[in-house]
């Protein structure tokens, strides 16, 4: 299956900032994905009870990842207003998830690779913030 950015390359709307989009695009599906497998994860470990925090920040960022790249991907005629709202609140999503997910990194390697992708997503969506006039 080829990536998002091959078929966002082929709209036939091109903006300037293209390559923004993609890395954001991207890596919101990274990081929905890394958040709901932590999540998963924590499930599964003996104290599931002090991961409960952790558990409802990676759920609740995964969908804030994926709702953001899925209306960042739609080039046509986009509404800035909303848009950037979804990235405000990923940023934040991601920020909060990577503090607490940072938190239980030495005992959970889960966890040190969740707050890893959600920085790096957490950066994606700052860059392309930045670039939305």
């Amino acid at each position: 299956m080829p990536p998002a950015s091959d078929v966002l390359r082929t709209h036939p709307h091109q903006p300037s900032t293209m390559d923004l989009i993609i890395a954001c695009v991207e890596t919101c599906a990274d990081c929905a994905r890394a958040c709901s497998a932590c999540a998963d994860a924590c499930m599964c470990e003996e104290g599931v009870a002090e991961l409960r925090e952790c558990i409802r920040l990676n759920l609740d960022c995964a969908d804030v990842c994926a709702s953001t790249g899925a209306v960042v991907s739609r080039l046509t005629r986009p509404h800035r207003a909303p848009m950037k709202a979804l990235l405000q609140a990923c940023i934040e999503a991601c920020n909060t998830c990577s503090e607490v997910c940072a938190s239980h990194a030495n005992m959970h390697s889960h966890c040190r690779a969740c707050a890893e992708v959600c920085r790096h997503c957490e950066r994606a969506c700052v860059a392309l913030l930045k670039a939305i006039p």
